[in-house]
């Protein structure tokens, strides 16, 4: 991949591409232009050109699905001291602070963490103009860099499309005898742009490989399977309630009267969700994907059950290229996330390296924590064995528990008799921390997350602010050095797991009648994640009859949904494609009392911020000054 980056640096200094908006007439730069396509060497480094607009995935201050929503709470108020690490700006989106004079993550215009993703679509049409001038290249290398670039104009659209809801298609670059009147462009009904984005992803997948063959170079680029994972993960969007039969859009119209998202529900969209998400596995299946489990190469870890359940659920996430990652997105490798995820755990460490030390600031809030199942497989709320009501109250864990929390410890009962994820994917006070340095399963690293304590608050900004840590996204053979230095192994963020279509493919099944069918996929996932399948967790439930509704299994595929995909980047997407955002997020965002220094009071659960969400945050802002460019443009119901 550093290939990619070389090469796209210097299409950069080459082309002299400026930021413009869609709205531009006159294409930049000409002449240089069509020097870029006289040779397959120039003509790559523009190819590279429209990869580097693929969005930062593991950046949290440019991926819209991890600071935006209620998974994650940080410090506040900032702190401006020269050695302290401020909160990326786009937090702000979360604390309710959206404004359509200059929004955040600007993905329409570019700009405060955003890329134009119209500029990004120009590039596209630009390549795809011009690439059948270059002339020493043959026809199936030049059909596969065209069929990328198509897949990446329409994943462009689709990330707009997310955001934005109903956005302008961008098929062709506008000619340089356009008249104003011409680049007056409309946004497009919703139904069409998704049938748009669909139909150029088939067209795509007909020309790409199924599998990339040559690892050290081409890691990254676009496949077959990608598309046809992507079309899913478009056309479950567009069934669900936000897009199909929306009424609270009845009003939303443009300036021709064309209505632009239908409030007829259409109960094919999820049928035709369906077939897009077999298709995928099929092929993804057909190819080697497989739901991941730990077997390093040399077996120097001697893991019981209990832990190697955990690694197989941590690793699917953090090694690079496993069997499961369907899409890894290396433009941006999980660095400096690792960083502010990890809690310190080893005593010691010297902590007096400024830069390169675990800031332990990126926090699951409660609401996160109490997410996840019990041990049996069910919400700690229908768990008739589980003692829910007493959950805030201690208790001591017993050698019974020593492969989740500190044998003796003392922790509030909410961390005990949880299921497999709740441990691989959370770092809390008394918990194990496998890994790090130290592979004795026998004698692991665990949290000590009360003020004073070597995991706790020490200063005001570098802190769990809820006493919960991203264990997930933390690689198991970083190392945090008695420098105080931080060894990171980085990994591309994963955007596409083949857990992700399992269970986008239990919830099509369900919506479209079969929920029957829907078991196999929801329980496949459960199965890695250590818990039985849902039959038999729901028949010891309280409610034993809710498998068995379409209503009811609902219920229980998001939520399964949610804890799997916790903290990856994809709750704040499905909670706004479930149209459930104003009642999940509305909600205060909870911790436990991090200044102290005693268990009891420590074990208090205390609110931080009592967050908002509008029916105007469904979509996106389009800036004002794009409004006032073309007044064909109407802006997002209720900004």
């Amino acid at each position: 991949m550093m290939k990619i980056y070389k090469s796209f640096f210097i299409a950069l200094s080459f082309l002299g591409l400026n930021a413009c908006n869609y709205l531009d007439v006159v294409p930049d730069n000409v002449a240089t232009v069509d020097y870029a396509f006289r040779m397959r060497s120039q003509a790559e480094k523009y190819l590279f050109t429209c990869y580097s607009y693929l969005p930062e995935y593991g950046n949290w201050g440019s991926n819209p699905g991890l600071l935006t929503g209620d998974e994650i709470w940080l410090f506040y108020p900032y702190q401006t001291a020269p050695d302290v690490s401020r909160p990326p700006e786009v937090w702000e989106v979360a604390r309710g602070n959206q404004t359509m004079l200059n929004p955040y993550l600007d993905y329409w215009d570019g700009g405060n963490g955003g890329k134009s993703m119209f500029q990004a679509i120009r590039d596209c049409n630009t390549f795809l103009e011009n690439i059948h001038l270059v002339p020493d290249m043959d026809e199936p290398e030049k059909k596969r860099w065209i069929a990328e670039v198509k897949f990446l104009k329409a994943y462009y659209h689709w990330f707009l499309f997310r955001m934005y809801g109903p956005i302008p298609i961008v098929d062709a670059n506008f000619p340089i005898s356009s008249t104003p009147e011409q680049v007056q462009v409309y946004r497009e009904p919703a139904d069409s742009v998704v049938n748009y984005i669909v139909r150029l992803l088939d067209t795509a997948a007909m020309d790409l490989p199924p599998l990339i063959l040559d690892q050290v170079s081409e890691m990254g680029r676009i496949t077959s399977t990608i598309a046809k994972a992507v079309k899913a993960k478009v056309l479950i969007t567009a069934a669900s309630p936000l897009f199909n039969g929306n009424a609270d859009y009845a009003n939303f119209v443009d300036n021709r009267g064309i209505h632009l998202v239908n409030t007829t529900f259409d109960p094919s969209k999820w049928e035709r969700a369906a077939a897009a998400c077999k298709e995928a596995i099929d092929l993804l299946h057909e190819n080697g994907a497989k739901l991941y489990r730990f077997n390093p190469a040399v077996n120097t870890y001697d893991l019981g059950p209990e832990m190697q359940t955990q690694m197989d659920i941590r690793n699917a996430v953090t090694e690079k290229w496993n069997s499961e990652i369907v899409w890894g997105s290396n433009n941006s490798m999980v660095g400096s996330l690792q960083r502010y995820s990890q809690a310190i755990i080893d005593p010691s460490s010297n902590l007096s390296s400024l830069t390169q030390r675990p800031k332990k600031e990126y926090a699951p809030s409660m609401k996160i924590a109490e997410m996840f199942y019990t041990e049996n497989g069910l919400p700690i709320d229908a768990d008739p064995t589980w003692d829910y009501e007493r959950r805030y109250e201690l208790d001591t864990a017993t050698a019974d528990d020593k492969y989740y929390i500190k044998q003796n410890y003392v922790t509030a009962k909410l961390h005990f008799d949880r299921e497999p994820r709740f441990y691989a994917d959370l770092g809390f006070d008394g918990g194990i921390w496998y890994g790090q340095g130290n592979f004795d399963q026998e004698e692991a690293w665990h949290v000590e997350g009360k003020l004073g304590q070597i995991s706790g608050r020490s200063r005001s900004d570098e802190h769990s602010v809820t006493g919960y840590f991203t264990k997930k996204l933390v690689h198991f053979l970083n190392v945090l050095q008695t420098s105080g230095s931080y060894t990171v192994q980085t990994y591309p963020f994963p955007v596409i797991r083949l857990a992700d279509l399992y269970l986008y493919y239990a919830e099509a099944l369900n919506e479209a009648g079969r929920t029957t069918e829907a078991f196999e996929w929801i329980n496949r996932v459960r199965e890695r994640a250590g818990i039985p399948g849902v039959e038999e967790s729901w028949s010891m439930s309280t409610t034993p009859g809710k498998i068995h509704s379409i209503e009811g299994f609902r219920e229980i595929i998001q939520q399964e949904r949610l804890i799997e995909m916790a903290l990856e980047g994809t709750r704040y997407w499905d909670l706004l494609r479930w149209k459930k955002a104003e009642s999940v997020i509305n909600q205060p965002v909870r911790g436990w009392d991090v200044g102290q220094s005693e268990t009891l009071l420590y074990y208090q659960p205390v609110v931080l911020f009592n967050q908002t969400f509008k029916k105007k945050n469904y979509l996106w802002p389009i800036q004002e000054n794009s409004l006032i460019k073309n007044s064909n443009l109407v802006q997002n119901p209720g900004w």
